[in-house]
């Protein structure tokens, strides 16, 4: 028998909600047309997997395929760039609307701007998507991965022109190493997509990067006659990603907003932790963080994330990594007539809790207190396609992490 998702629905208490705001519909809005000015902008697929639905037992099942994203294979780009115009807009007076691809690798913004050194830490996606923003903008990045990352991710970075290693720290002392090198920089930023006391302002931009992906999806939903999702799963490291995704539609849909299922790696679980302890509180996990989603492995919440998810999330569940493999498998062969979505580790974990909620009797009543059932529309996000190739391979085509 496989281990058990663990979960929890959110019993906390709430907060002023002073971080909603951060996801208004008009900050989205300026994130999208911001990327929008990028000739390598496109509108992601949302796979329709009508087939998958009815086998589950559902009304319609819907994954945004962000494999597709700015030939990246993964969503994180939206962030980091975002974030990185918004910084420079400041620094140099102007309105974010008016900072687009254009201006950003004009020669106009070297003699407004100059260079900059833009600090990150990442598992791989993250620190892509900076590097390649700041390679077409003319600026400079230095990236730090954990221990453990593959080789694959590491050269992806590298060859976008960034200086990267790879530290023997997990990721969260990866972010402080970032952080501090950073702050010994002349014109060192840090682009981190975690927040804590003293940096919140350039994670809340990261976020509302994130956002174009939701409005994209809600966009393509209405174009399937499908007004509102009634469930919206969503991955979480940090939580960013996940409070940007609750956020977008807590603000869309204020008045009925869909239910939020949060899902974390087992190995680096701290916001299942936090809900369950239930005093409204961030809980931290630290080790060595040891799971396939290596986009999953953090175990500091971001902040701001942590108070929108604590105030709008509905269930919280803690993954072993048979989970994302399951939805891995699952995506790239499903049912006949569907759309095949190359999925990798941090991508899939939503289409693999989905099914064990839909059919393992274990999650009857998580599956009750959500309402899933036939009438249910629900939003997946895959955040990464085959990121790592090889470990891609042995899992959908060798059976890595079969569940048993």
């Amino acid at each position: 028998m496989d281990p058990a998702i663990e979960w929890v629905t959110n019993g906390m208490p709430k907060s002023e909600d002073a971080n909603l705001p951060v996801m208004s519909l008009d900050n989205v809005a300026t994130a999208r047309a911001f990327h929008g000015s990028f000739p390598q902008y496109a509108v992601t697929p949302l796979a329709n997997l009508a087939g998958m639905a009815q086998d589950l037992g559902l009304g319609g099942l819907y994954v945004k395929d962000e494999s597709y994203r700015f030939g990246l294979n993964a969503f994180k780009v939206l962030g980091g760039s975002f974030a990185m115009a918004r910084y420079i807009a400041e620094e140099t007076g102007r309105d974010v609307r008016e900072t687009t691809f254009d201006y950003l690798t004009s020669d106009q913004l070297q003699r407004d701007f100059g260079h900059a050194t833009f600090f990150t830490a990442t598992d791989g996606n993250h620190g892509r998507g900076v590097a390649w923003a700041a390679r077409r903008l003319g600026q400079k990045a230095v990236v730090h991965m954990p221990k453990g990352s593959t080789r694959t991710r590491f050269d992806n970075i590298a060859k976008e022109g960034a200086e990267v290693t790879i530290e023997e720290l997990n990721y969260d002392d990866c972010v402080r190493l970032a952080a501090k090198e950073a702050g010994q920089t002349e014109h060192g930023v840090i682009v981190q997509d975690t927040a804590w006391e003293g940096y919140e302002k350039i994670p809340s931009w990261i976020m509302q990067g994130y956002g174009t992906m939701a409005a994209e999806a809600a966009e393509q939903l209405r174009q399937l006659e499908v007004n509102r999702p009634t469930h919206v799963f969503v991955q979480a490291g940090v939580g960013s990603l996940a409070s940007a995704m609750v956020g977008y539609f807590a603000n869309l849909f204020p008045s009925c907003p869909p239910r939020f299922v949060i899902m974390e790696a087992r190995a680096a679980d701290c916001l299942y932790r936090g809900a369950l302890a239930a005093d409204g509180d961030p809980r931290v996990v630290g080790g060595d963080l040891q799971t396939i989603m290596a986009g999953l492995a953090c175990g500091e919440p971001n902040t701001i994330g942590w108070d929108i998810l604590r105030n709008h999330a509905d269930a919280f569940l803690s993954c072993p990594d048979w989970v994302a493999a399951k939805g891995m498998r699952m995506l790239a062969a499903p049912v006949k007539g569907d759309p095949a979505v190359t999925s990798g580790e941090s991508g899939a974990v939503g289409m693999g809790a989905v099914a064990a909620l839909m059919r393992d009797a274990r999650y009857a009543e998580l599956r009750d207190a959500l309402g899933l059932g036939r009438d249910s529309q629900v939003l997946l996000f895959s955040t990464e396609g085959d990121t790592d190739p090889v470990r891609y391979r042995d899992v959908v085509w060798d059976g890595a992490w079969a569940s048993k």
